[in-house]
This record gives C-alpha cells, structure tokens and sequence, in this order.
C-alpha cells in the first residue's frame, strides 16, 4: 500500500504493517489505521519514531518507548482495558507515549498517562488512560533526549 504523508511523501506500507486501533485514538475515533514510521534520515539514536495515519495523510504523531525517557515506567492496567489489543502476552505487546513538540523544543513532554499499547503479534491496538497519578501527562523530555543524542544508547 502507498500512502501519502505530510511528513515523509510518498510512503510504502506492507499491508501486514498497518496497526488497528478499534476504536480509534483518544480524540479521533475515526482515525483507526496506522504505520510505524522510522525517519532513517536522522537515525533513530532517541527512539522517536511516527505513527502515522493510513487514512489522513495530514496526521501522525511522533511516539517513543517511554522507557528511553523513564526507565522506571510500569504501569497497573487492568485486563479489562486491553481487551481490543486481544491476547495479553507481555512479550507480544509494544508500549509507546506519543511526543508533544512545542515552537520551543525545551518544552518537548511525552505523555505517560496516555499509553499506547500495540499487540505486535495481531497488530491491534489501543490507546489508555491511567487511573493513577504516579505518570504525568506532560513529562518534560528535553534534557533527556538530547542526553541520548550526545551519549552513547
């Protein structure tokens, strides 16, 4: 499949590749097909990479491992609540917090409370909100990604 992207142009997705959000995303349900995209340009030495949507060229939203930013991240989720993802294997599912990017990157924040969860086996997904304050939504990052430019990962 070939789509279109503000980001990257044209874009070649395998059709095994694209992520099923159900029920969509928090604030755009209708929005429910996705591509992991990787911008090999600038190498992937902080872990940002784009989730893009294969049905609105004009949206995708940067995402990383919220262990690359808080290796202490483990949050209680209740089965219940990742139901859509389908089997609950630890080892199968892929947990990402979408970047926020401001006019001014020192205000980079990555939202912990709003996971992603993706089920890498049957490409399903689902986006959650934690119950618990112990996550932020507006996790400053700056200071933290920039580290893993300079340093070594």
């Amino acid at each position: 499949m070939v789509i279109k992207t503000r980001v990257f142009g044209e874009v070649t997705i395998d059709d095994t590749k694209i992520i099923n959000f159900e029920n969509g995303i928090i604030g755009f349900p209708e929005l429910t097909d996705f591509a992991l995209i990787h911008d090999s340009d600038k190498g992937d030495n902080v872990g940002i990479r784009w989730m893009q949507s294969v049905q609105e060229p004009n949206f995708a939203m940067p995402v990383i491992d919220p262990l690359i930013v808080r290796p202490d991240y483990n949050p209680v989720v209740d089965e219940d609540v990742l139901k859509p993802v389908g089997n609950v294997d630890p080892d199968e599912l892929l947990v990402l917090s979408t970047v926020t990017v401001p006019k001014d990157i020192k205000k980079m924040t990555v939202n912990l409370r709003g996971p992603i969860v993706i089920n890498v086996t049957s490409r399903k997904a689902v986006q959650i909100i934690l119950d618990s304050d112990d996550y932020e939504v507006k996790f400053p990052v700056y200071d933290i990604i920039n580290g893993k430019k300079v340093g070594s990962c």
